[in-house]
């Protein structure tokens, strides 16, 4: 089959602000024409020629007043973010909040991972001094998506500017005002104008971006088939690329674990962002001996969700961003339950306005279900029963994703066994999934390859250049 064309994919939807729970557009933007995203394009690599030469305490500051702002304006960003894709407005809260506390830490770090590393010995390789240094590699091509609009954009951009690089932010249809605030939030806190530049393009523009010879590299977080797409056209150009694809992340747990624990949390690993996220735990292996005890407990949990206003503080599960994500949510289920699997609680839409799906569990799942293979981007959880740790491993492993896993257990032996057999970009132990900022975060398999995060995810945008003197 042959790898899929930007060219031949138009965009899903104007750029436009639908509000999910309502169903109503509230505001429509222009798309961009090809002359605007090269100036724009022009802006971010003369602010990058301005960038590289900012000494870090410089850079710094900048970063933290534009987290100051961010901060001081994370009541309005929360509501900004809900009208446009959904998102409970407390998440909502906490992803600005997040997203400030992100570019905080590389304000701080960013020298220290930037930092010459000298050899150790260099006369081992002949020379009186050997060092290796970190530079920027220039302007990259961001293409980010609507489920986090405001924190997958700033996980790549506060490293990346950090480090001297600048971005062009190609950012989802359907979260426009999202991406024009981010488009403006460096520059407020002092970057040069065009540090991220955000464009808005229809998808047949980025392979023009990507060929562009300012543009650098590219990173890009969505769908598996966007990822090969722009995995390939940045291929042909020789340009470095991102991608973190998403995921069907398993959910372990094990007789020993804290039942009561581990149900509450995997009812918040699933549910979390109305069940819109890549690192969720969709796929809930339990153990025999306490499959049906455990399955209570998360089954009566699910129940209890308030599904509504995501504007409503009390909301827990609100809609999902799009009609689509409602069609391809519930076909999903559809064909499961037509060859035999068991619905706990939901399995259907809700009626009314906006694009709801009631909080859903589902077992009794076989080879035959796409739903066993396929990302359930939306609040569905399948359950699967195993009886030994090898088999909990395969069925955690038979997916082609490997973003992140969780292991729910009181056994540090288990630990052991389980740690360096998950194919996974992430292990968590008694806990869920979730990015920080000091910690590098990505995925292997059709998950992706690079990292976000960390000194790594700085460092993915930069020269490592080797220095030797005689």
């Amino acid at each position: 089959m042959p790898a899929p064309s930007l060219e031949r994919k138009p965009p899903i939807m104007p750029m436009q602000t639908l509000n999910p729970a309502t169903g109503e557009v509230e505001k429509v933007f222009v798309e961009h024409t090809s002359a605007e995203v090269d100036q724009r394009i022009a802006e971010a690599y003369e602010a990058h020629l301005t960038l590289k030469d900012t000494d870090f305490a410089t850079r710094a500051g900048w970063m933290r007043k534009a987290a100051d702002i961010i901060e001081g304006e994370a009541d309005m960003l929360a509501e900004m973010m809900t009208r446009e894709m959904g998102k409970p407005i407390a998440q909502a809260k906490a992803e600005a909040l997040k997203c400030a506390k992100n570019m905080r830490f590389y304000a701080k770090n960013a020298e220290s991972f930037m930092a010459d590393e000298p050899l150790a010995d260099p006369s081992a390789v002949g020379a009186s001094h050997a060092y290796v240094r970190y530079e920027p590699l220039g302007v990259v091509l961001a293409v980010m998506p609507w489920n986090y609009p405001l924190w997958q954009v700033v996980r790549f951009a506060a490293p990346a500017l950090m480090a001297g690089n600048t971005g062009v932010l190609k950012h989802a249809s359907n979260v426009p005002q999202s991406a024009e605030y981010l488009g403006t939030i460096f520059e407020r806190g002092g970057f040069p104008t065009g540090s991220l530049a955000t464009v808005f393009a229809p998808v047949a523009l980025v392979n023009q971006i990507i060929d562009d010879w300012r543009v650098k590299a590219v990173t890009l977080t969505g769908s598996e088939p966007a990822g090969r797409a722009v995995a390939e056209r940045a291929g042909r150009q020789i340009k470095k690329a991102v991608l973190e694809l998403g995921g069907s992340d398993p959910f372990i747990v094990m007789p020993s674990a804290d039942l009561d624990a581990s149900a509450s949390t995997a009812v918040t690993a699933r549910m979390l962002n109305n069940g819109q996220s890549c690192i969720a735990g969709k796929r809930f292996l339990i153990h025999d001996d306490v499959y049906d005890q455990w399955l209570e407990k998360f089954v009566q949990n699910v129940a209890a969700l308030k599904v509504g206003d995501p504007l409503d503080e009390d909301t827990n599960v609100g809609p999902l961003a799009t009609a689509n994500g409602v069609r391809d949510i519930r076909e999903l289920v559809d064909d499961a339950v037509e060859k035999g699997a068991r619905v706990l609680v939901g399995g259907h839409d809700i009626d009314g306005p906006g694009f709801y799906y009631a909080p859903t569990v589902i077992d009794n799942l076989t080879g035959s279900m796409r739903l066993v293979m396929e990302e359930a981007f939306g609040p569905v959880a399948s359950v699967y029963r195993f009886s030994t740790r090898e088999e909990a491993v395969h069925i955690a492993n038979q997916v082609t994703f490997g973003l992140g896993s969780v292991v729910w257990t009181g056994e540090e032996d288990d630990e052991e066994f389980f740690i360096p057999r998950l194919d996974a970009g992430a292990v968590t132990i008694n806990g869920m999934t979730i990015s920080y900022p000091e910690l590098p975060f990505g995925g292997i398999k059709d998950s992706g390859y690079g990292r976000e995060l960390g000194s790594h995810g700085l460092r993915e945008f930069t020269n490592a250049k080797t220095v030797w003197k005689a």
